[in-house]
Order: structure tokens, then sequence, then C-alpha cells
């Protein structure tokens, strides 16, 4: 821990921008737990679920979903067979799914850009739940595609909120509802055709006032996606290639479904010492849609400036590091529908070259969904190299050190800074998800606690493979796992090695890949 962090108000002060009506600060009145990894996610899910009732809320929005996903893991119930019932029953059952501009307009296709989401909709639209006897679908009017926004971009905000009984409970992270989210350390249980395989994800659960606020986000959602004007795409989907479509054709979302979300009560406050939270957002300049090809419309929750409230928060906290700054993250790279005005290395190579130890953490299996092979090569990506690490002074190249972890998808969108800071949510660490190309939805919280270096912990003993041990605790000590340069004078080199490790610490497989820094490798 720093040990001069001051007062909650003093932090948030430090690491966030000023606050404004859009953006509000939540100074000890909302509740933050961080989730690491899909198996504690969707048990948490699942036991909200069973307490739904007559009269309650449930709202997700996914940038995709498989309805036949078991929240448990036995492949015994599908998740959408529970929202089926919960709906029968009289809760408020809704669902946004992204989609794209194009997505469903050539659905006999075997291809397409989410393809699988129109078909899920449909799915999830048609499914008559098991346990009851029914006259129509429950969710029949409440499953949309949202397929507003830049046609290079996406809707890639991922949250769930549950109003029972009048609270809300809240879930912001990187997770969809996907089987192969299921998945816990050592990340052992999924294959990927020959190769081991694993998920590694991370989500925070939010109470009280905060959590209203994330309802507010699902609410804009729902209502931009039920104005979206109708689009006709094929009603049958065959399973042949290339077979012209048969039955007719359907409008991409149900004409008849219902306009707006039910308004819900003030969240009272959840007493919390020494924790201040932010619900940010990301959404392009003009998140529009188009109509015959002519008509552009703007949503009305989105300035015409843009919305960058992550961009904005994260350069901030970055120039507000002391200590260290440690980032999992998918990519660590740009993709096209950035821009060059919204890049975070810039703040990277600033924070390294004032002694700011900057520790990233990617995945050694590439997500099956980005195509091609699965292997990633245990290197620094160029733009790191081009935009951080040349541009460093040599004695500074060595505050920055990249990893990978052998034979898993890191899709964890997360920082966390000098054990007073921590942020978890949807946007990637490019710039696309800044500039809101991607919309974003991500929580950022500072604290007096231990609550980061707790997180921390959880983390690194995760990728160590290890037992939690004391050391891991002590930053000073914990840092030099990653470069042994990196230890307080005085401590012995090896500590983190084999021989004179700490005792308890027993590393019960090596997964850390040390990513070189090589000038001939692709990116």
């Amino acid at each position: 821990m720093i040990s001069d962090v001051g007062d909650v108000g003093a932090l948030a002060a430090r690491f966030f921008p000023a606050a404004s009506d859009a953006c509000p600060t939540f100074v000890e009145d909302s509740g933050w737990q961080p989730i690491v990894d899909g198996v504690d996610y969707f048990r948490e899910l699942t036991e909200l679920l069973d307490r739904v009732g007559p009269g309650d809320g449930l709202y997700i929005a996914s940038y995709s979903a498989d309805p036949d996903l078991d929240l448990t893991g036995r492949n015994e119930r599908p998740f959408t067979d529970i929202l089926a019932e919960k709906a029968a029953d009289g809760a408020d059952v809704r669902v946004v799914l992204s989609a794209a501009e194009y997505s469903g307009g050539v659905p006999w296709l075997p291809f397409g850009p989410f393809r699988a989401n129109v078909v899920a909709a449909r799915a999830m639209r048609d499914w008559r739940p098991t346990t009851r006897d029914v006259a129509e679908p429950p969710l029949l009017k409440n499953v949309l595609l949202d397929w507003s926004g830049p046609v290079l971009g996406s809707n890639h905000q991922k949250l769930v909120v549950f109003c029972l009984g009048g609270v809300v409970t809240a879930f912001v992270g990187g997770l969809d509802l996907l089987p192969s989210r299921w998945d816990a350390s050592p990340h052992d249980r999924l294959r990927l055709r020959q190769y081991r395989w694993g998920w590694h994800d991370a989500a925070a659960r939010l109470t009280g006032p905060a959590a209203e606020r994330v309802h507010e986000v699902f609410r804009s959602r729902w209502e931009n996606a039920a104005k979206l004007p109708p689009r006709f795409i094929a009603k049958v989907i065959p399973r042949r290639y290339f077979t012209f479509p048969r039955g007719g054709i359907t409008v991409i979302n149900p004409p008849d479904a219902p306009p707006t979300v039910p308004p819900i009560a003030a969240q009272p406050p959840q007493p919390t010492t020494g924790v201040a939270l932010r619900v940010l957002r990301s959404y392009a300049p003009w998140r529009v849609y188009r109509r015959m090809g002519w008509r552009r419309l703007r949503t009305p929750v989105v300035v015409r400036t843009g919305t960058h409230e992550v961009y904005d928060t994260l350069i901030t906290a970055i120039r507000a590091a002391r200590r260290y700054i440690y980032l999992e993250d998918q990519y660590f790279h740009e993709s096209p529908g950035g821009n060059r005005h919204f890049e975070l290395f810039g703040e990277l190579r600033a924070a390294a070259e004032r002694g700011v130890k900057v520790i990233l953490v990617g995945s050694g299996r590439r997500d099956p969904a980005d195509g091609g092979d699965s292997t990633v090569r245990p290197v620094i990506t160029g733009d790191l190299r081009r935009h951080v690490i040349r541009k460093l002074p040599p004695a500074a190249r060595l505050n920055v050190v990249m990893y990978r972890v052998r034979d898993l998808t890191v899709h964890t969108k997360l920082m966390l800074i000098d054990d007073v800071f921590a942020s978890i949510g949807s946007a990637n660490f490019f710039s696309r998800s800044m500039v809101g190309t991607d919309s974003e939805l991500t929580c950022a919280m500072v604290t007096t606690g231990s609550a980061v270096t707790d997180l921390r912990v959880r983390l690194w003993a995760e990728h160590l493979r290890t037992p939690v041990v004391p050391e891991l605790a002590d930053l000073d000590t914990a840092l030099g796992i990653w470069r042994r340069e990196w230890l307080a004078p005085g401590q012995a080199p090896d500590t983190w090695r084999r021989a004179g490790a700490p005792e308890g610490f027993a590393p019960t497989e090596q997964v850390l890949l040390a990513a070189r820094y090589s000038r001939w490798a692709r990116r």
C-alpha cells in the first residue's frame, strides 16, 4: 500500500477528472466488489437470478450471447429457459445484443458481422420455458438487436442489472454470456483444437447509486434500440450454404417492443468507507445509424463531441501514478477505427520516464473470434515498441515489462495503479474504445483500504500459479517478481527464485512468458 494516500476525497481528486452531472463521483455511498474469472461471475448471476420474482427487473446488454449457456457449467438448463420462466411469472426481463449496420442482411450466408447474435435473438424470442405453459413465448418482444453506431464500430458494453424488490445490483465487465467464459484458475479445462486453452476475465459488482447509473445506461441502450427504423431480413435461415431464403421476410427487431424501461426508485446509499466510484462511458461523436443511405440521426444521450469518460479518467489516473501501473488487456495494439489523438501509449511512456513501473500482461492464446492461428508469439507488440519502448531513454526502458500467459486468452480490461486505483470494464486499451468507435462501459474506483491490494495479490498469484504468500501484499517485494532490478535496496536478487523463494511460494507450473523486444517480430 502507498502510505500517503490521505482521505478518499483527495484520492478521487487526484485520480479522477473533475466530476459533472453527466459523470458523477460516488463517494462512500456505493459498493464495489471485483469478480475474477467466469466461474465466480456466473455463480453470482445464478444466485441473483434465482431470487427474481414477479415485479422484479432483469436487464442484460451483451456483445454476444449463447442462448444455450448453462450458468452453472453443468450443461443442464440453458439460462434462456430461466429468463423465459421469470418473464412468464411476471418479471420484466429484457436483453439487448450487439449488431452491425448490415447484420442479418444476408443471413443465409455462413458469415457476416454479428450473424450469431441475429440467430441468438431469434432463438431467445421464440423460447418457451420448459417449466411453464404459456400461450406465446415470454421474451417475444423483449430481445432487441442494437445496430446503431459507427459502421466500423460495435456496441461493446457488457452489463447485467438486477432490480430485486426495488434494490439494484449491477455487473460491469468484460464477460460475455458464452460457455467458453465459464473458466477459472488454473485454466486447464478448455481446449482450442489440439491446444490447451483458458479464458481469464473480470467484472465488478456494484450496489447503491453507482448501480443506479448502470441501470440508466441500459435504459438508454434499450430505448435507442427500440427506436431504430425497421430493417427487413430473411425469416428462415437454411443450414446449407448459399441457399436462397425461404418463408418471406421479417423485421430485425419486434415492431411492438416496449419503447421504454420502467423507472426505478433512487437507490439509498450503501455506506462504503474509503471508496469512491465512477461509472464511465465511451460513445463516438456521432453515434449514428443510417436509413436508405442518406439520413443520419444522433441518439439523445450522446453529445456532438462524443462521450470520452473512460479516456479522460484513464489518462488522469496514469498521470497520477507514482509506483506502478499494472495492465491486463487482450490487445496492446491499435486497430482500425481508432484515433491517434486518443491513444494511451504516450501516457505509459511518460509514466515510465518518470520512474513508474509499467507491467503489461497479455494473451498467450488468441481469442478464436479474432480468427487465424491462435498462437500468440511472446513478443512486445509493434505499437508498444514504436510508441513506448523506442522513445524512452535506455535507462527508462527497464521500467516497462510485458508478459504473456501461456495457453490463456487474457480478455480482462483491467488497470491497477499504486494499490489505490482500479478500473474494470469492457474498454480495451486501444483508442477505438477510448474514442467510442466501440461503445464501452467501465467502472473505476479509488480506495484508502486494501481492496486494490487484495485484487492485485489475487491476480498475481493466479498468473504465478502459486498460493498467496504475505510477500505478495508487500509492494516493494512483489514488484521484484516482474524484474529483479525492481526489488527494494537490500533485498536479495533471488527473492522470487526457487532457491530463495518465500516460504509457501510454490508455483504449480510456469505459465508467464516474458515478451521479447525484437525488431523483426510481427505485431
